[in-house]
Parts: structure tokens; sequence; C-alpha cells
């Protein structure tokens, strides 16, 4: 998940069974809440002028969106609740699982996603756009769902006994989420070998609980080119920007000769902290552009207050994903990081969440984003630079273990080291004057 500052741009292909503080316009609307519990044919509207207005795709799928508004608003509303379905019904003409409506209840668990307190699981989701399964993007750290083994990737097939099919993002997260201390029930379906194309299905018992998420974890360690600084980013919360600037400064404070950051299973987060945490990176070039259905295009850049220009390593994996891709990109373009690790997830989409009159809110897709470069990595993914992939008996130990991760056990951070090894020799003999 992406959010923007202005007015909440979500780079999603998302929704987060986390909690998100949003901030933008349309959240104070005790003035027209009244107005449109009176008048639901007026919220009717009011969704279908901000699709029209903002939708990425300017065909709307094929659909004649003047007919859908006529017919949408020449039916009689007797109350919110019907309104709601029609909306529901007329954004599915787009074929866009990612253009949802939310009502009040679940837009305001969606306001508290990335304040950096989480009430569930620990899991975020995506919607296949081809056979429309519910897809784990990642599981977060030390969450329930991560201990208990949850993979990026697998399918939910049934939430408590009750089949997913059919089912949009905003219902399954409901259904999953629930008071701390109680279970849920998720059916998941894990492609074991792709190529075979073999499978296995299996239940997980998981307990909800509260958890508070500092999204940086940081250590300086030993190597033979002297100290390293390892910094895993989990997650682009509210606070991720601040606790990245405070590791980083710490680190640069003991001196170490390069850094591995690790990406592995980070969702992403909030769009303005993956582009302060790449500005704490990048001296100069662009971060990440965004194109809408017109062409225009919205470009963030560096701005020379890099904290450090040390060699960098970046860890990424098929969790990786979102604000996660904007930062990865971004280093890898401008030719300050090297990407270790496997394919990361692909999700450019870019979407704005706003509130709507009766404290409901609406999630659009109106733009794409698309790497310095101008790859947009929607559905493809970045390949890293240096491909390593990890077994599945190798996932379970670290999964087991996650103090095995950026250890000698771990493969990817083994490989990591090695490259970051090379950098730091061929950055050390850049430095050494020609005799």
């Amino acid at each position: 998940m992406v959010i923007t500052k202005r007015g909440l741009i979500v780079g999603a292909t998302a929704v987060a069974l986390t909690a998100v503080t949003v901030t933008g316009a349309g959240l104070h609307l005790s003035q027209s809440q009244a107005f449109f519990q009176e008048s639901p044919k007026e919220l009717v509207d009011e969704v279908w002028q901000i699709i029209n207005r903002n939708y990425v795709d300017a065909t709307f799928n094929q659909v004649d969106w003047e007919t859908v508004r006529q017919e949408y608003l020449n039916r009689p509303y007797t109350n919110k609740e019907e309104a709601y379905t029609a909306i529901q019904e007329m954004l599915e003409q787009l074929g866009d699982p990612y253009t949802r409506f939310m009502n009040p209840e679940e837009f305001k668990s969606m306001q508290i996603d990335t304040s950096g307190e989480l009430t569930g699981v620990g899991i975020q989701l995506s919607q296949d756009e081809e056979t429309k399964q519910l897809i784990v993007i990642s599981p977060i750290e030390d969450t329930p769902a991560f201990s208990m083994g949850i993979q990026a990737r697998d399918a939910i097939l049934q939430i408590d006994g009750q089949t997913t099919e059919g089912m949009d993002i905003n219902e399954a997260v409901s259904l999953i989420r629930g008071p701390v201390g109680t279970e849920v029930t998720l059916t998941i379906e894990r492609v074991l070998d792709e190529e075979r194309g073999t499978k296995e299905t299996k239940d997980y018992t998981i307990r909800r609980e509260r958890i508070e998420l500092h999204p940086v974890r940081y250590s300086y360690q030993e190597s033979p080119m002297g100290g390293v600084g390892y910094i895993r980013l989990t997650n682009f919360n509210a606070i991720a920007a601040e606790e990245m600037r405070d590791a980083i400064e710490d680190l640069e404070g003991q001196n170490v000769s390069g850094y591995i950051l690790d990406l592995r299973s980070n969702p992403g987060g909030l769009l303005h902290s993956s582009i302060e945490i790449a500005r704490m990176w990048l001296n100069s070039g662009s971060i990440v552009s965004t194109v809408n259905r017109v062409g225009e295009m919205d470009l963030q850049s560096a701005n020379g207050r890099a904290l450090t220009n040390k060699p960098l390593v970046v860890l990424v994996d098929g969790g990786s994903a979102s604000a996660s891709e904007i930062l990865s990109g971004a280093l890898r373009d401008n030719e300050r990081a090297v990407l270790v690790g496997s394919k990361t997830f692909g999700k450019g989409l870019v979407q704005s969440v706003r509130g709507l009159g009766d404290g409901s809110g609406l999630a659009v897709t109106i733009a794409k984003y698309l790497t310095p470069n101008g790859t947009d990595i929607n559905q493809e993914g970045i390949t890293p630079d240096v491909a390593i992939e990890l077994t599945e008996d190798q996932q379970k130990l670290l999964r087991g273990d996650r103090t095995l991760i950026g250890s000698t056990q771990d493969p990817q951070y083994t490989k990591a080291m090695e490259v970051l090894r090379q950098e730091i020799s061929t950055a050390g003999a850049r430095r050494i004057p020609a005799n």
C-alpha cells in the first residue's frame, strides 16, 4: 500500500489487515453526514463523479459511464445501505478490484492502518486480477500470522469455513479482524512447485493480537571489510522515516563501511515515507513518477540531503511490494544500490483514497507509478541484479527462528554480504590515487 499526504494516494493492489492514520480531504465530515444519510442518492452520485474525474482508464473498462450514472440515479433509495449496495455494483463494472467502496466502519479501520499499531493477525492482502483469489502479499514480522507460517503469495480459500470465492477484500478484512484474543481459521492454498503445479491446502488457526509495530531494526555487524550496518525495514508506516533516519545516523557514528538494507517481506505503506527514506540514501536523481489517464506526470526527486554515500546492497523478495518497489527501484535505477534476492511482488498502481459525505470511503485507481528509468513494474515486479532463491526448507528455518534473518544461516543475506564486500572494495579502489 502506498499513501500520500496529498489527499491520500495509495499505490496499492492491497488492503492492509493493519491499521492506517488517514489525513487529507474528506475526514472532517460531521456537517455533511446528515445530508448524505438523508439523501443516499447523493452519495451514489458523489462516487460516480469521483470515478468520472479521476479513474485511470478513460474508457472505464469499455463501459458507458454516463449510462451507468443514469441507471443508478433513476433507482429509488430508502436508506444508505441500499446506496452502498448500488455503489458496489456500479464499481464492479470497472473490473478493478482495487477501486473499492468502504463503509464507515471499514474506512475507519483503514484510517488507522499506518499509525504503527496493528490489531488482527498481521497479513496484507491483494486480489489476483485474473483469478480473483485473495492473495497474501506478506505476513508482517513478529505477528501471529508470521509465527504460524503464513507466506507471501498464499491464497486464502476460506475464512472460518466460509469460502472466499467471489468475496471482495473489504469483506475478507472484516472477517479476519476481530477482538484481541479471539481466533480465526484461514484455509490456505500454497504452490509448492510452480513448474509441476503441485499445491497443498492447510488450515491455520491464528489468535488475533494487538501489536505495536516498529518498522526498523538495525545492527552493527563485524565483517572482513570493517563494520557493516544492517537495517531491516518491515513496512512504511507513519514512523518508518524517523526510525530509518535514527538508524543511519547511529551507524554512521559507528563509522560503518557499507550497508545492507533488507526490504524482504515488506508489503509497502505510505508513499511519502518511501520518498523520505529514498532521499536519505540518494543525493540526486529522480525517485518515482506517477502517470494519470491523460499522461500527466508527477515526479519526485532527491533533495541533496543524503545521510550517507557509502556502498549499499538491498535485499528483496516476492513479499517486497509497492513502496518497497518504489524505494528499491529508485536506488537501483540511480545506480546507488545493488539488488539481491528474488523477484519483487509487482504492485505499481496508484490509488486515491478519500472520505465521502457520510463517513464512508472510496479507493480509486488514478494512475500507475514508474521507476526512474520509466519501468512499469505492475504485475511484473523487479528482478534483482543478483538472484538467489530460498528453498522451502530455508524459508521454514528463517520463519521458525527470526533471529536467523540477517545471519550466516540466511543465504540471501550471506550473498548480500558477498556483494557488499565487492562494492566496498571497488569504492576503495576508486579513492586510491594512481601513482
